[in-house]
């Protein structure tokens, strides 16, 4: 009896202490334009990065958007972030990660995040 009583018990204590989250991130090209641009001379400058969030909740596997619908709402708020109307800018280096975390299947988290170097042409 004790012995299975410890064996529970350290059972318990080993997925107590365990982390709950998952992480991977995904480099890929989202920007599927026609447009070309080539860059003979440095004629451009980096103005900074924008980045943009969206998460959803999970209760027992059910509730939020799906995946897409995530990563569309991150990739929108990216781009809102990157002021491309103030001038000549462009988005590069898009960068998604997508976090899980909590405790499957009864709660968890899952958050993605869209970064991205802007850039401004310059004469």
């Amino acid at each position: 009896m004790t012995k299975t009583m410890k064996l529970m018990m350290g059972l318990v204590l080993i997925a107590g202490l365990t982390s709950c989250g998952v992480n991977k991130a995904m480099i890929f090209n989202q920007n599927q334009n026609a447009t070309q641009v080539h860059l003979k001379s440095n004629n451009f400058k980096v103005v900074g990065k924008a980045k943009g969030t969206s998460d959803v909740d999970y209760v027992l596997i059910f509730g939020g958007a799906n995946k897409k619908n995530l990563y569309d709402a991150a990739y929108a708020d990216m781009l809102e972030q990157a002021n491309l109307a103030a001038g000549p800018r462009a988005v590069v280096n898009v960068l998604t990660e997508e976090q899980v975390g909590g405790v499957p299947p009864f709660y968890y988290t899952r958050t993605v995040t869209v970064t991205a170097n802007v850039i401004e042409f310059i004469d």
